[in-house]
Formats: C-alpha cells, structure tokens, sequence
C-alpha cells in the first residue's frame, strides 16, 4: 500500500509517485500535499488535499471484510464505467469536457472496489463511507489541475477531505516524521527540475505519460507550533 510522500522520504521506489506526478510540468509547485490533524481523546480528525485521497481510500477500505455503503464518483479521462458495472451498481455517468464522473451510491465489497483500483489507478476516486475505525468524507468532485507557484494570494487549507479515525497505522503512515502530535499541519513544495522523455515515442499522450520526473519534495510542517522543514529527491 503506497502511499506517496512516505515512500519518496522512505527511498522507496514504485509506480505510484510516477501517476501522481505525470500532471506536473518543471517548476515549482507550492502547498502540495496538504494535510493536518488533531489529536482527540481516542482518535484523531484530520483534514487533507485531494493528493490524499486514492490513499485514504485504500487505506481505509483493505481493513474492512463486509458489504459498505459508499457514495461519492470516480473521475478519469479514460472508460473505467464499462468495468466498474461487472463489479458493483453504478447509478450514473456525467461528462464534461472529456471528463468522466461514474457516480457511485451503493452498497459493494470493498475487494470489487480495490480490484477496481488496482485496474485504473490515474483514476481518481472521490469516495465517502463509514468504516468500525474511520468516516471518510471527500468532495464529489475533480480535484484541481497542478500550476506552477505564483506570488500573493491568500494560502489554501486542506478541505477536500476529512477523516475522523482511531486507526494508529494510518496516522503512523500519514505523519511519519511526527506520529505524537496534539495538532499538526503540513505542506509540501514540488520542485520540478528535469524531465526524462522516453526513447522511441511519439504519440503526444504516451510521451507525456512515460516521461519521468527529476526533482525533490521539501515537507514543511508545523507540529504542536513549531515549525521543521525536510527533504527527498526523487525520479519519478
């Protein structure tokens, strides 16, 4: 289970910092990853950006067995409809713009949607449920394509989902650096340095999606008030 700033701080190599990172061009992009976090009595509530989310997702639903009702949409440039209905109900599709928005209210086994996961992992699943340890609620929507850093501007917040859970291992994957916290909040900067292209292709969408990516991540976090910073390179 990946989940991408832990792995890239952990010198861990795989596919999934390669999908996240395919929308960024070189440069450098501010308040990526945002996340932060209180501590509560027997749980924490946390609040992250949209990078979070395929994570969370996975995260929560491989410790559940049983049937869960779950709502929200799956978004994709790409048809992940005609497999997602051999799987589990799907109560309808919007488009716009070449955009795909499966539109999910049922009740499924979490295996059907993992499986679904591991078949279109670019696809972006903007799911809300309630698990025995977690409530995940994420906005229905897209999330935002990545632009370089612009200077002013009132800085963003982690709103595109919030987690109330008592699941320790998630917060020891998601805070890493700083598992004892009473409240945390975290940002990080991508830097874009160079960018790889792949030998032999031509077709504008496969040279896009196999370039790699040559950079660091700074994680700047704020952690019960005071601040420290870090960072990973990466190839991507």
């Amino acid at each position: 289970m990946s989940q991408v700033i832990y792995d890239i701080f952990a010198g861990v190599e795989n596919s999934s910092a390669h999908d996240d990172f395919i929308k960024y061009s070189k440069g450098v992009f501010t308040h990526k990853y945002l996340i932060g976090a209180k501590k509560q009595k027997d749980a924490w509530s946390i609040k992250t950006g949209s990078e979070f989310v395929n994570y969370l997702v996975r995260a929560c639903l491989a410790r559940v067995s049983g049937p869960i009702m779950v709502t929200g949409v799956i978004v994709s440039t790409f048809d992940v409809n005609t497999e997602a209905r051999k799987l589990f109900p799907i109560e309808g599709v919007k488009q716009f713009m070449g955009i795909k928005q499966i539109i999910v209210n049922t009740e499924l086994k979490p295996a059907d949607l993992l499986a679904l996961m591991d078949k279109y992992p670019r696809a972006f699943f903007a799911l809300s449920f309630t698990t025995p340890e977690t409530t995940l609620k994420t906005k229905a929507k897209a999330p935002k394509s990545a632009k370089p850093a612009t200077s002013g501007g009132k800085e963003p917040a982690p709103t595109f989902c919030s987690v109330k859970t008592s699941d320790s291992a998630l917060i020891k994957t998601l805070f890493f650096d700083s598992p004892d916290f009473k409240e945390i909040k975290i940002k990080h900067t991508i830097t874009i340095t160079e960018i790889t292209l792949p030998m032999g292709v031509s077709d504008p969408v496969q040279l896009r999606e196999q370039s790699k990516r040559k950079g660091k991540i700074t994680r700047i976090s704020k952690v019960n008030g005071v601040e420290k910073r870090s960072e990973a390179e990466f190839f991507a």
